[in-house]
């Protein structure tokens, strides 16, 4: 089981980006690479941390994606609770039921 491939979305705000990208790629035992988008988060949990982001109604993230087995996604998960206490950084995990490059 903890060796199915799984997606982990991490999203964060946007002044995290650069730490965050900094920090999966300091894993590299775990991260065998990751993607990564600007999004805009809406909802009544999401802080709008700046006067543009009032004023737009929508705060500024970053959503970032990896595929990896389970057991790394936990292990990952874990590093990231220290790394980004009180960051608010959301995540969820979903299976993957097929993964590979067509080349």
């Amino acid at each position: 089981m903890t060796s199915e491939p799984v997606c982990l979305t991490l999203i964060a705000a946007h002044q995290f980006r650069d730490e965050l990208f900094d920090f999966l790629s300091e894993q590299a035992d775990l991260v065998p690479g990751f993607t990564a988008s600007d999004v805009a988060g809406h909802g009544a949990a999401v802080h709008l941390h700046t006067a543009a982001e009032r004023v737009k109604g929508h705060a500024d993230q970053v959503l970032v994606r990896v595929v990896l087995p389970r057991a790394a996604a936990d292990s990952l998960l874990e590093r990231s609770r220290t790394s980004f206490a009180g960051t608010n950084l959301v995540y969820w995990i979903t299976p993957v039921t097929d993964f590979g490059t067509l080349g």
